[in-house]
Order: C-alpha cells, then structure tokens, then sequence
C-alpha cells in the first residue's frame, strides 16, 4: 500500500515484482551448483590426431607397403581412435562442447577408418567409406569454424583435419593416385599442427601461463586471464544444469 494515499503500490514495468526477487533469493540460498575439476583432455586428443595422420599418410604416400595395410589399421583404433574417443568423453565433464565433439567426430572416424582397412584387401579403394569421409569433412569444417570464435590454433587444426579427410574422400569415391597423394601430403601439416597445439597446451597446463600462442580469444581468452567469477557466471546455463537441453 502506498504510505501516502492508501491505494495498492505498483511496480514499474518491466522490473521484477518483489515477489519474484524474493522467490528468486530464497532459491539462491537453497540451490548449489558444484563444478568438478578436471585436466584438460585437449593434449591427449590432439596426440591421438597426430599419431593417426601420419601412420595414415605413410600409408598413402608409399612409405609403408599396402600389405602392412592391417598393422596401419591396428594403429588407427587401438591409438588414434581411442585416445580421441576418451577426450571426447572427459571434455564432455569439462563443459567443452567443441572439443567433445571434434574429438568425438574424430576418434570415430578413425575408428571406422580402421575397421575398413583391416577387412579390406590391400590397395583396395571404398566408396561406402568416400561417402562417410564427406561427411566427416563436412563436420569437421563445421566445428573448426565454431573453434574459430574461442582457440585460432585448434581450429586450424580442425579445418586442416576436414581438407585432410576431403581429399582422401575424393580418392576413395574417384581414385586416382594423385588424389591419394594429395590426400597423404595434407596429413602431414595436418600432423605438425597437432602436435605443435598439444604441445603448447600442455606447456600452458604445466605452467598456468600461455608460452606458445594458441590464439585465444573471447571465452577462450576469458578461460585462462578471466576471473573465476567471470568464468563461472553462465554455469546455471550450462547443459546439465539448465532445465533442458
């Protein structure tokens, strides 16, 4: 009531009543949001990228013969597609849904990769394997582009990566030897970025500074010189948190 002339107080509009305020307080003081620490995930993933590129590209560009094609195989799930499956997992517990599911996309496509090469004849050419690659391509630019806002370096490395799987596509769906070669020279850039940001992340953990560049920006940046007030405000927004997805 108004003290003045008796009649029902009104609250502006647009403002909470203070109804609302005192509903939302008194939530506040009964609801706890607890976020667990973890290690970064990125190095190992990154590792695992590296590792595949390159035994893959060895395999491409003659330097190991298409009779080891099952030991290349063997490489590409029991490393490369576990390694980046696992931090897919554990970057899900740390809130990061870009590197979740670049290395998720990631470790699968080795995965399948493998498989194909350990059931196929040597030298043989799939083009049910073409079709997936163009979709695994077509993600990877995707996240890259998404990474792009937050960390230049990993996005490199995903644009990188889906140029990498593009060209071996073409070469599974069309041949040729020259799309093959192409497809093993681009894992190599693609291996030295991978393992240049894992090493650089993993100087960064091992001393809490950033000493090589990654090119953070943004919530990237945020992450690193940001306050843990800063860095916490938007958890009640999180999936997990959140109502819904």
């Amino acid at each position: 009531m108004d003290a003045t002339d008796g009649r029902p107080r009104r609250e502006a509009p647009g403002l909470p009543t203070s109804a609302v305020l005192g509903a939302r307080d008194a939530l506040l003081d009964r609801v706890q949001i607890t976020v667990r620490p973890i290690a970064s995930p990125s190095m190992l993933g990154l590792f695992g990228l590296a590792g595949g590129t390159l035994t893959l590209a060895g395999l491409q560009l003659g330097w190991v013969a298409p009779a080891q094609g099952k030991q290349v195989a063997i490489v590409l799930i029991g490393f490369a597609a576990v390694a980046q499956v696992l931090a897919s997992v554990l970057a899900t517990f740390a809130r990061d849904g870009v590197v979740s599911t670049a290395m998720g996309v990631l470790g699968l496509s080795w995965l399948v990769i493998g498989l194909v090469l350990y059931t196929s004849p040597p030298g043989t050419r799939s083009k049910a394997l073409g079709l997936f690659l163009v979709f695994t391509a077509t993600a990877m630019t995707l996240i890259g582009l998404t990474a792009a806002l937050a960390k230049l370096v990993p996005a490199l490395v995903f644009v990188t990566a889906a140029l990498r799987f593009a060209l071996t596509a073409v070469y599974e769906l069309a041949g040729g030897e020259g799309w093959k070669t192409a497809a093993g020279v681009s894992g190599l850039p693609l291996f030295v970025l991978a393992m240049y940001g894992a090493f650089a992340l993993l100087v960064e953990g091992a001393t809490a500074k950033t000493v090589l560049p990654i090119g953070r920006r943004g919530r990237g940046a945020l992450a690193v010189h940001g306050s843990l007030l800063e860095q916490i405000q938007d958890t009640p927004a999180e999936p997990g948190v959140r109502v819904q997805l």
